[in-house]
């Protein structure tokens, strides 16, 4: 597994505040993962489902194959982190007012 640091003035120069860029690329990763979750899910169940016993554990391929795809993936987290530096990324507040008092 590949550990890339993210410089942290990168992220600074991207959003007033580091902080809630962290706060906004985290919500953005939360929506991918659900995506993904999504998608995962409904893959699955287009398989044709196999005979379920409690002391059978064979191995679905299929599924083995789905679940190895989606662990290649980039993880969201870090996917979230790149749109926010390529400026694919914004954020606003709900209501600015209670901010800014």
């Amino acid at each position: 597994m590949d550990i890339t640091p993210v410089d942290l003035r990168e992220i600074d120069k991207h959003a007033a505040n580091v902080y809630e860029a962290v706060i906004a690329s985290a919500r953005k990763a939360r929506l991918i993962n659900d995506e993904n979750k999504l998608e995962f899910n409904a893959l699955l169940s287009t398989l044709m489902p196999t005979v379920e016993d409690e002391f059978d554990e064979r191995e679905n391929p299929e599924q083995l194959k789905i679940s190895l795809e989606f662990e290649k993936r980039p993880k969201p987290h870090m996917l979230a982190i790149h749109q926010l530096l390529e400026g694919k990324l914004s954020y606003r507040y709900k209501n600015k007012e209670e901010f800014e008092g």
